[in-house]
């Protein structure tokens, strides 16, 4: 079988924000797991990358969004084009702006906790 792949988008060096929490619950449950992070080099003992464009498969089952809306917006844009199966927009991610440009973008849009639907409590994370 085949590992599923996820960018967490606004992947965080911090363990108590939710940006690493799911680091964490993807690495737990076996998913190849590319943190994405404007500056930070490693999150969690794994490559960060600078942006989603720079991850190194040519596609993703999923990338995450723990972004807040105004830089979620342009953030959104490097999914256009990319071979990715979901997009998930996490709560506070999901301003109805972002969610309206991921589908004129043509992006299959899903609104709600990533880490839940993996089947984790964020709360177990701490």
């Amino acid at each position: 079988m085949t590992q599923l792949t996820v960018a967490v988008i606004g992947a965080s060096t911090q363990r108590r924000k939710f940006g690493n929490k799911a680091v964490r619950a993807y690495r737990q449950r076996g998913w190849q797991v590319f943190p994405i992070h404007p500056t930070a080099t490693e999150i969690e003992g794994l490559p960060a990358y600078r942006s989603v464009r720079d991850v190194p498969v040519g596609r993703l089952d999923r990338a995450s969004f723990y972004l807040p809306p105004e830089v979620g917006r342009n953030a959104i844009e490097d999914l256009a084009g990319m071979d990715c199966g979901e997009v998930w927009l996490n709560p506070g991610a999901d301003s109805p702006e972002v969610v309206r440009k991921a589908r004129q973008l043509g992006l299959n849009v899903v609104q709600g906790c990533s880490i839940v639907d993996i089947g984790v409590s964020p709360h177990d994370l701490d």
